[in-house]
């Protein structure tokens, strides 16, 4: 499969980044909800915005009345998203829960997937039950209660947690923590009794949950694919999530590697522009290939990701390891390159690192993915 886009999705780039750098500029949003303390920390109308244009639905198929379009697709939006900054619920909704819809009933599906591409409902995952990403370690528990279940438990950092209609919650339903079976996915409403959240914001301005379930009452229709048999789903929707964030994180590197660099060819010392300095080139020139290896390997991961291949868990901790260590290049360097202003809330460059931040820790860091790389690889 060649590194570049088709046709049809370059079209679909050159629709999405003009709408994003005007609707989703980091003035327009990232500092607007911001500065006003938004308890949701993002706009709902730019994401209802996100539906007309039929966004919301990439990932759904199109007998539910999406786009039916793959992660190489997704992976475009998100690039634009992470080169504006711009808050948005897409990632938790639009990939990682509708990634998880698509194993639902029909029941399940004809429920939560009509507010999803209309743009009227946000949805979240939760799954970590500590300050890392773990997810192979599963303590929520969810016992047998008449025809349904009883939801016990708590998950932690559940991205716009408290401003969503319906949360999935992996629990388990039988075994002990730290086992492969014995995994359940359920669609948890936000009216459901017994369900408290802790909002949190986290160092780019977004804001998560600490989610604690007291005994919630699930009936049997909650439940997404089978009854212990959700890693399989899980599984799913994680290889989406860090595809997903990967390919936003490269936006975000590629968005702090273009302000740094037109930085460079307007700020002067010593009657020169400091882009002609060589040493700042040099720095410059590596920087530009590490982010053009990172987009390459998310983009391939996307690519296998698609076509089902085998090799794509293995390629997608791959792509996620590596932006880790790109983006994180990319902002360090901005700050640096661009001095004392690059420390100021009022220059965009140190949002840039905020994002990086966050992004880096979301669905497993550089470390946890060099590990699985390692495991995968028969290390």
């Amino acid at each position: 499969m060649p590194l570049y886009h088709t046709d049809d999705q370059q079209m679909l780039h050159d629709t999405v980044a003009p709408f994003m750098a005007e609707e989703g500029g980091i003035a327009r949003q990232l500092r607007h909800w911001r500065d006003r303390d938004c308890p949701d920390g993002f706009g709902h109308a730019l994401w209802r915005q996100f539906a007309e244009m039929g966004f919301t639905g990439i990932l759904v198929a199109e007998e539910d009345g999406g786009l039916g379009m793959g992660h190489v697709e997704a992976g475009i939006l998100l690039e634009e998203v992470g080169r504006n900054l711009t808050p948005s619920p897409f990632l938790a909704t639009s990939v990682l829960v509708a990634s998880a819809l698509r194993h639902g009933s029909d029941d399940v599906r004809g429920r939560w997937l009509p507010g999803l591409l209309s743009g009227e409902t946000v949805y979240s995952a939760a799954i970590d039950e500590g300050p890392k990403h773990r997810p192979e370690r599963i303590a929520c528990r969810a016992e047998r209660s008449g025809n349904g279940f009883r939801l016990t438990g708590q998950k932690d950092f559940v991205l716009h947690g408290a401003s969503a209609d319906m949360i999935v919650v992996a629990a388990r339903t039988s075994g002990e923590d730290g086992e492969t079976d014995g995994i359940t996915l359920f669609a948890v409403p936000r009216d459901a009794n017994g369900m408290q959240h802790q909002p949190v914001r986290l160092v780019d301005s977004s804001v998560a949950t600490h989610t604690r379930f007291d005994g919630v009452e699930l009936d049997g229709d909650a439940v997404i694919g089978e009854v212990d048999g959700g890693r399989v789903v899980l599984d799913a929707m994680l290889r989406a999530g860090r595809v997903g964030a990967a390919a936003e994180g490269v936006g975000v590197a590629r968005g702090a590697m273009d302000m740094t660099v037109g930085y460079l060819k307007q700020r002067k010392q010593f009657g020169r522009f400091i882009g002609e300095f060589q040493a700042l080139q040099h720095r410059a020139a590596h920087l530009y290939a590490e982010v053009e290896i990172a987009r390459a390997a998310v983009m391939k991961a996307a690519q296998l990701l698609d076509a089902g291949a085998e090799q794509a868990d293995l390629m997608t901790s791959v792509a996620k390891a590596k932006v880790a260590k790109a983006a994180r290049l990319a902002v360090q360097e901005g700050v640096q390159m661009h001095g004392g202003i690059g420390m100021t809330d009022e220059y965009d460059i140190g949002f840039y690192m905020k994002r990086d931040r966050a992004l880096a820790e979301f669905l497993g860091d550089e470390h946890y993915h060099a590990g699985r790389v390692a495991a995968l690889s028969g290390y």
